[in-house]
Parts: C-alpha cells; sequence; structure tokens
C-alpha cells in the first residue's frame, strides 16, 4: 500500500515537473540566471582590466599581459577591447540590452582566450595554468543566451513591448478619425 503510494506520488512529481519544464516562464527564469552569471563573471573581470576594479590588474598591467603571453599585439588595444567587450557586454547581457550581439561579443572573447592562452594547457590544465574548461563552460552558456535571446525577462522585450503598444495606441485614433 505504501509503494503504491510512493509511485502514485512520485507520478505526481515527474508530471508536475515535466510540464514546468517546458512552460515560457521556467525558460525565461533559467535565461536570467545564466544572464546574470554571464553578467557576474564579466563584468568583475572586464572592470578589473578597464579600471583596476575589484583588484584587477588595470590597463598597463593587462596591456604588457596580452602583449607578452597572449602574443596579441599592440597589447593595449587589445586589453581595452577585451575589457569593453566584458564589463559592457556582461552589462548588456545581465539586463538584457542587446543581449544576442554582447553574447556573441563574449563567446568571441573566450574563443579568442581559448586560443591564445588556455588550450595549449589541455582541458584541465597542468602546474602552468587552469586549461580551457572554464573558456568551453562560458561559451556555452553565452552561446544560449545568442541562440535563445534574453527572455521575456529583459529590457529588450520591455522596449520592444513599450513600442508595440504605443504603436498600436496611435493607430486606432488615427482610424477612427479617418473612417468618421
Amino acid at each position: 500500500m505504501m509503494a503504491n503510494g510512493l509511485i502514485a506520488r512520485s507520478r505526481q512529481t515527474y508530471e508536475t515537473v515535466r510540464v514546468t519544464a517546458h512552460s515560457l516562464a521556467t525558460r525565461d527564469v533559467a535565461l536570467l540566471i545564466g544572464r546574470i552569471c554571464l553578467a557576474w563573471i564579466f563584468v568583475y573581470h572586464g572592470a578589473g582590466t578597464l579600471f583596476g576594479a575589484f583588484g584587477g590588474a588595470g590597463i598597463h598591467n593587462e596591456a604588457v599581459y596580452f602583449a607578452t603571453v597572449a602574443h596579441l599585439r599592440p597589447g593595449t588595444f587589445f586589453a581595452v577591447l577585451g575589457g569593453i567587450i566584458e564589463c559592457f557586454g556582461g552589462a548588456a547581457v545581465g539586463l538584457g540590452v542587446f543581449g544576442r550581439l554582447a553574447a556573441l561579443a563574449i563567446a568571441g572573447d573566450m574563443i579568442m582566450a581559448m586560443i591564445t592562452v588556455t588550450f595549449a594547457q589541455g582541458l584541465v590544465g597542468d602546474a602552468s595554468g587552469i586549461g580551457y574548461q572554464l573558456n568551453l563552460a562560458l561559451i556555452g552558456l553565452a552561446l544560449v543566451v545568442c541562440l535563445l535571446g534574453t527572455g521575456r525577462l529583459s529590457l529588450d522585450y520591455a522596449v520592444r513591448t513599450f513600442f508595440a503598444n504605443s504603436r498600436s495606441s496611435d493607430v486606432a485614433p488615427n482610424a477612427v478619425t479617418a473612417s468618421s
């Protein structure tokens, strides 16, 4: 008797999870969580690169790193470019403003980091570095946002909805006036 109750409860729980897994609200919340995680990581790192915030190296030290370790010259150009992509692209993804474009830029930034620095150290790294496992995870998350968009919990959606509503309210009075 107890086993039947457990099986029935398990089926009910499974059905609840199955139904909510495909809802738009679940998709939007999942995208929001992913966007916040990307924003947190990239704003933190980009602000450290550009402004020396959060104990970051700042432009000069990053430029030296880019020129010597990553072999990207001119180092200052690539340090500023990487910092802008990370800091402002991360903020854009987090807020959901031009999120697809910003997520694509972030994925490109991580691909460049893999090619120039971490790929030689292997997936999990060796004694000299951390490897490219984090780069792959961040690329994957950024591409999810790039492909699916920022969802309904974003500024993109709010602005789009606002303008769609304002256009429809502008059209309605003119249509009534023209037909009178």
